[in-house]
């Protein structure tokens, strides 16, 4: 490959808490002072720009963006303690604390669905609305799951092993071919996967395993959207569908597998906006203060 494409991004921002540290944030603002506020929130072993590049030219258009890498994962928060979804949780409360913004869509794929519902369980004054896409209220139900979860600390080891990126290089240009739209963004895209570091996704991914959220995801009370990937074999479409009725979700299908938002990145943007605008309709919708000028660096 001889061109080098970098998608457009959204501005990188510091955000300071005096609390928890310093957050690398994307950030853009709507000129509209009344558009929504959508918050994005990555999956496990991603990065915020890894898992929504191609749709935030879309989101950008419509909505005011504030995008967080998780703590462990991309520039996000390097902390001392072990990976917790609820200490994610709080850390994007603080973005959006410093911030002044209330009333905000938060937008969660895979792994950051949890981390928005468990936001809008322990910060409600800042969630108007959710929008979960190819997640779970919980991982560790069946058989088949456990088995999978089992498996975590061989994957921990392989990312530790100089075979994990040259595998990944190889299996992202195969679900990626040559004529795809985003095949001249691979380099960008493979160098953004490697910022994630073995120890922190292991931490991660336990966590993950243990989330159940089925006693409580129905008493959110915010309305809600989700993106069901019907085709999808990491999260089966039977336990998105089982989210989507505990939180009362509005749903749209998407016939693709996990990296959807990756190898159909036109019909991703298009049903993730249309969620976000459904959600923010029928909720309080929040907007990006003047003050945050002050806010970041």
């Amino acid at each position: 490959m001889s061109d080098y494409a970098r998608p457009w991004l959204p501005a990188g921002v510091i955000v300071t808490d005096p609390d928890r540290g310093e957050f690398f944030v994307r950030l853009h603002r709507h000129g509209h002072p009344d558009a929504p506020v959508v918050v994005l929130l990555h999956g496990w072993t991603a990065t915020c720009d890894l898992q929504y590049f191609t749709a935030y030219r879309e989101l950008a258009a419509e909505f005011s963006i504030v995008g967080i890498d998780h703590r462990g994962h991309g520039r996000g928060l390097r902390a001392p303690e072990p990976f917790t979804l609820e200490a994610a949780a709080d850390d994007a409360a603080a973005v959006l604390r410093v911030l002044d913004i209330e009333g905000a869509v938060v937008a969660g794929y895979s792994m950051g669905g949890p981390v928005a519902m468990l936001l809008a369980q322990r910060h409600p004054e800042r969630v108007s609305g959710l929008v979960v896409m190819a997640t779970s209220m919980e991982w560790t139900a069946t058989r088949r799951d456990r088995v999978v979860w089992r498996g975590l600390p061989m994957f921990g080891a392989f990312m530790r092993s100089r075979l994990h990126d040259r595998l990944l290089r190889r299996a992202v240009r195969r679900l990626i071919g040559a004529d795809h739209e985003i095949f001249p963004m691979l380099p960008w895209a493979e160098a953004e996967m490697r910022r994630n570091g073995p120890s922190d996704m292991l931490e991660a991914g336990r966590a993950l395993s243990e989330f159940d959220a089925r006693s409580w995801a129905a008493t959110l009370g915010v309305p809600a959207g989700a993106l069901i990937t019907t085709a999808d074999r990491l999260v089966r479409a039977r336990k998105q569908r089982q989210l989507a009725r505990a939180l009362g979700a509005e749903t749209r299908e998407l016939a693709g597998d996990h990296f959807c938002s990756l190898v159909q990145p036109g019909e991703f943007s298009s049903l993730l906006v249309d969620l976000v605008r459904s959600v923010a309709a029928r909720s309080r919708s929040g907007s990006v203060p003047a003050a945050v000028e002050t806010a970041v660096r």
